[in-house]
């Protein structure tokens, strides 16, 4: 009997597995804003700086292209996560259930004893004066959360420095203590209820489930039936032993056996209440992870089908356009634009002028000198004369000047519009660092340059 009931027991420890998870992603969103490559983060979105940082590398604001693929990949990832394991991501992901954990199962139960056994998750704690305790720990951590949330669009470099003095960055500061407010109304006093009324996520899913998707499924084929189609109680049990362990652990207060519930969240604590039960009579769990037809046909889930192939592809097409695009970063950006003035007229029409203005952006890590050249023959730099020096991250404003010495008309009476190509480069990397920009230059017709003469 005992060798029974540890082969029942070994294959669902999802509670062990669930908080190794939770330890794991704690580490990283804890850890990840603090490593640096190059001076850049592996993920930040910089409103103070007006950067984007991916993989380490940073992008300004005016490269944003990249933010469409981040969205896409976002939404993919959703439908791709929901349809294969519907709402995996609310048990073993989602920062409410792992804030629960640490609140309900970690300081109330285990640390302080308010709560006799985290089995039972149906019954209220217990008033207690170390309920001001529980509350002050909370405190802390939600502050520590808070921030930690931050740090992915204020890096904590600057974040620390900032919080020196609170109140000449009050935006920042309100929007910590908001958070931190709300992660203590909700992990305290809301509880579950937002995985129940308030997430949308629990709405949304419903609609991309099918007959494969994977969840905590009660076996009625083993268990009986317990509930009809209206949730009525029948209580037709065969192997079921009608303990209400899985009933009692439930975090959002749900009876597993009456089949798919939004409220479920996937988190597995029936299955594990079940085994433990099941497993002192020597049988396996009735409660399953699994789809409700492989339960129902008593075979094995189908992970490989149509909609989990097309949001698979869909999704690994948006990386792959998201790492091309973040590999092709320019160093530099240039923006060109015409002056008011069509061109000016000097040297008795010998010297034809055109006025731009060059808006420079050194995108790099390092400071550059720069200079461009116009690629058309007949056409110099008028000013400016000599190269520049531009510091990293930051922007200038140039007024270039380009002349023509030769006659470039091709039409009496109308004026020319020729097309150019401007290229600027880094003087000391002018192999990594150039830009080609498409422009035009305007020459006057000779009408036009005999009608300015005779003024």
């Amino acid at each position: 009997m005992s060798s029974a009931c540890t082969s029942c027991n070994s294959g669902t420890q999802y509670a062990k597995k669930r908080y190794v998870t939770y330890i794991i992603l704690t580490i990283i969103s804890l850890g990840l804003p603090f490593i640096k490559i190059g001076g850049n983060h592996f993920f930040l979105l910089s409103f103070d700086k007006k950067q984007l940082h991916l993989f380490f590398t940073a992008f300004d604001m005016q490269e944003l292209y990249l933010m469409p693929f981040l969205l896409i990949m976002l939404f993919l990832g959703i439908f791709f996560m929901t349809t294969l394991g519907g709402r995996v991501w609310c048990g073993w992901s989602c920062p409410q259930t792992i804030f629960r954990v640490i609140y309900r199962d970690w300081i109330e139960t285990n640390l302080l004893g308010i709560r006799k056994s985290i089995k039972n998750k149906q019954k209220p704690s217990k008033n207690s004066p170390k309920k001001a305790i529980a509350v002050a720990i909370w405190v802390v951590l939600s502050l520590i959360a808070a921030s930690n949330f931050t740090w992915y669009f204020v890096p904590p470099e600057d974040f620390f420095n900032y919080m020196q003095n609170p109140f000449d960055h009050t935006v920042l500061f309100g929007v910590v203590i908001g958070i931190t407010a709300f992660l203590i109304y909700d992990i305290i006093l809301l509880k579950e209820d937002f995985c129940i009324y308030v997430c949308p996520y629990a709405r949304v899913q419903s609609v991309m489930y099918d007959e494969e998707t994977i969840a905590a499924v009660y076996n009625e084929n083993r268990g009986g039936k317990i509930y009809d189609e209206q949730h009525n109680f029948v209580d037709q049990r065969v192997e079921c032993t009608g303990c209400d362990a899985c009933v009692k652990i439930c975090p959002t207060h749900i009876d597993i056996r009456k089949g798919m519930q939004l409220e479920c969240i996937n988190c597995l604590e029936c299955a594990d209440a079940c085994t433990k039960v099941m497993g002192k009579l020597g049988k396996e769990s009735l409660i399953t992870w699994a789809s409700s037809s492989a339960v129902e046909e008593k075979r094995k889930t189908k992970y490989i089908r149509f909609r989990t192939i097309a949001y698979g592809v869909a999704l690994v097409g948006a990386l792959a356009a998201l790492f091309i695009m973040g590999t092709t970063k320019e160093h530099m950006l240039l923006n060109i634009n015409r002056t008011t003035q069509l061109y000016k007229i000097r040297d008795e029409g010998k010297d034809i002028q055109n006025a731009y203005t060059f808006l420079f952006q050194n995108t790099d890590s390092k400071d550059h000198k720069y200079y461009f050249e116009v690629k058309h023959d007949g056409i110099d730099i008028k000013k400016p004369s000599q190269p520049f020096m531009l510091k990293a991250g930051k922007k200038l404003k140039k007024i270039v000047i380009l002349s023509a010495t030769k006659n470039l008309s091709t039409n009496e009476k109308k004026d020319t519009i020729l097309d150019i190509t401007i290229r600027a480069y880094a003087i000391d990397d002018k192999e990594k660092i150039v830009v080609d920009r498409e422009t035009t230059f305007i020459y006057p017709s000779p009408y036009s340059i005999k009608k300015y003469l005779s003024k």
